[in-house]
């Protein structure tokens, strides 16, 4: 029979509600009974003892808060009686030792991926647009429409139908509560139907930069633009250039051949400042890229060890349940991939908030845990400048759905890093070397995350949610793991994989990873292709190093 009520750590105060508990019920929990003074909703929180104004809250084994009056014992935690609070970290000599889990199963598998000339291996085989400015977003929309939908890569035309069947029903003064969606004709936008089928896609990366701003802002979008051609996943490049921005294409250039000094992916350059006229740039980009294609459709897949992947782990939308059934779930994969050599990327610093001394001990360099400190607390800072700070993250939907404090919330999303030790620690769009768990800059914004985690080398990435987000992204096939299974059923247009079977009593953490390793083995192959891939959700922001939580 599966528990109604969670205590996550020995040294917790707070017990988690697995289903909605009413006011004037007696929980038996552990070798107590706890009269619950209040209804208790799913994932929301109730205290184990009587705490006064000032009283340490315990959750995860950690200071995540501090009582702000009188709550009595079986209490619910609100934002109106708890605070954020967490612990202060330093830098100390520390002696981690790590028992790495069992991955004996999954030591000689492989998976079947594009191999790249400097030994990097793709889960996916993509052309990539990109702009060196905002000035041609227009003509990448012209291309994408041609492209998409020529080569079989637009997902659908069935929005198209749907308002061209409420057009001619306004005509005909018909009921338009009659018309309905047409459900997606099968195979539309599928490999079946495009002319390169080892091309997996053609991706466009439209931003706002590229001009205005500083000039660091340039800069740092060069560094991000390069790291995405570079990218494993990515074939071939076509850059439109309008010629006067800020951000040169000579620097473009310079940026991707100081990233990789054996860069020898095609690379075409349009510049329509340059170009006899508008028309005459977007027919030369499509032909040109066009001839690109037809090569590197000649690429095909082949096995490769699971060491050659890099999987970025990722939180949006999400609930109580997150740091107690997919995040942890997500986290003994990382401990897999990372015992079987495998790199991990582990982002969204200022979802790290609380847990940051468990990381600093888990370190293995001290330069690079320092490199943490620093990027952390300067981050930070330059949140409070502006009148903010990390503990202003949680969400209204984060807060209503149980994430009562930043410390909750951060102390439960690390938990996707599994419990390995950390290699190494990157800034923003710096790539990843070594393999194992690393630590990625970047901030919690979901679209900004996936970004950044892309741009450091990310092959695939997984991402909990507990109230359900779209977001993907153009390069990195982003796989979605619902936190419970109420979402699952609700909106599993976009979930790929059920953690909730981890609150219903039905499966263990550890079980739950090795299903989430399974299906990353079988995306990385191109044997199943998740939800947000289908979609076309090719989420790209740029993050200017400003304030964004």
């Amino acid at each position: 029979m599966a528990e109604i009520v969670l205590k996550v750590h020995p040294k917790d105060n707070v017990i988690v509600a697995l289903k909605d508990l009413k006011k004037g019920q007696i929980i038996s929990y552990g070798g107590a009974e706890y009269e619950l003074q209040n209804d208790i909703g799913a994932k929301h929180k109730f205290f184990t003892h009587d705490l006064q104004t000032g009283d340490e809250i315990i959750m995860y084994g950690v200071l995540v808060g501090k009582a702000q009056e009188f709550i009595p014992r079986g209490g619910l935690m609100t934002t109106a009686n708890t605070k954020h609070a967490a612990d202060p970290f330093e830098y100390r000599p520390y002696q981690y030792h790590w028992t790495a889990p069992d991955a004996s199963k999954f030591k000689d598998r492989t998976f079947n991926g594009y191999h790249r000339s400097d030994g990097r291996v793709g889960t996916a085989n993509y052309w990539l647009f990109m702009p060196t400015v905002f000035c041609e977003n227009r003509n990448l929309d012209v291309i994408r429409e041609a492209l998409h939908n020529e080569l079989g890569y637009a997902v659908t035309d069935k929005y198209k139908k749907y308002a061209h069947h409420l057009v001619e029903a306004f005509k005909n003064q018909e009921d338009l509560s009659n018309i309905t969606l047409n459900a997606l004709p099968e195979g539309t936008g599928q490999k079946g139907d495009r002319l390169f089928k080892n091309i997996d896609g053609i991706k466009f990366l439209n931003h706002q930069g590229g001009c205005g701003g500083t000039r660091q802002d340039a800069g740092t979008l060069s560094k991000l633009l390069a790291a995405y051609a570079d990218h494993p996943n990515v074939a071939g490049i076509t850059i439109l250039s309008l010629g006067c921005q800020n951000l040169q294409t000579k620097q473009l250039l310079e940026d991707i051949q100081l990233r990789n000094p054996a860069f020898d992916k095609p690379i075409l350059v349009f510049e329509q400042q340059q170009s006899k006229s508008e028309e005459q740039l977007v027919a030369d980009a499509i032909r040109e890229t066009f001839e690109g294609l037809i090569e590197a459709n000649k690429i095909e897949r082949s096995p490769a060890p699971l060491t050659a992947l890099t999987v970025g782990v990722k939180c949006g939308g999400s609930d109580g349940f997150s740091g107690i059934s997919a995040n942890p779930a997500v986290g003994y994969t990382s401990d897999l991939l990372a015992a079987l050599g495998a790199k991990i990327l582990l982002a969204e610093f200022p979802e790290l908030c609380g847990a940051e001394q468990q990381l600093i001990d888990r370190t293995i360099e001290e330069a690079a845990a320092r490199k943490f400190i620093h990027l952390m607390t300067t981050y930070n800072d330059q949140a409070l400048s502006v009148g903010s700070g990390f503990f202003m993250n949680p969400s209204p939907g984060n807060i209503k759905d149980g994430l009562i404090t930043d410390a909750i919330k951060s102390t439960g999303a690390a938990k996707k890093g599994g419990t390995s030790p950390v290699v190494d620690v990157l800034d923003y769009t710096e790539p990843a070397t070594k393999p194992g768990l690393s630590l990625v800059c970047t901030p919690g914004n979901d679209v900004e995350a996936t970004t950044g985690k892309a741009a450091s080398g990310a092959t695939l990435i997984l991402f909990t949610t507990g109230l359900g987000t779209p977001t993907g992204n153009p390069v990195c096939p982003t796989i979605k793991i619902a936190t419970n299974t109420t979402l699952t059923n609700r909106m599993g247009d976009i979930i790929d994989i059920n953690a909730g079977g981890i609150i219903d009593g039905e499966k263990t953490i550890e079980q739950m990873g090795e299903e989430i390793l399974e299906y990353c083995i079988k995306a990385a192959s191109g044997e199943v292709v998740p939800k947000a891939v289908l979609l076309n959700q090719d989420d790209f922001i740029p993050w200017k190093r400003g304030v964004s939580l």
